[in-house]
């Protein structure tokens, strides 16, 4: 049986950490910040991991079983 291949999109996207947990970027961060108060961009720059029912998709996406 052949290998799983990695998708590509996805292994730029998220990291696995040691716990297991996947680490993933925040979204509404690219533009138009302007009108965004500073707590709010604050708030979204900081670490933000994948919910614990996504983790099976994402991982499988990820080439991991």
């Amino acid at each position: 049986m052949p290998k799983m291949k990695t998708v590509r999109g996805a292994a730029k996207r998220f990291k696995v950490k040691k716990s297991g947990k996947i680490k993933r970027g925040s979204a509404f961060r690219s533009h138009i910040l302007s009108k965004m108060s500073q707590k709010r961009k604050r708030r979204l720059r900081s670490a933000h991991y994948v919910a614990e029912v996504d983790v099976p998709r994402i991982k499988l996406t990820l080439g991991m079983k």
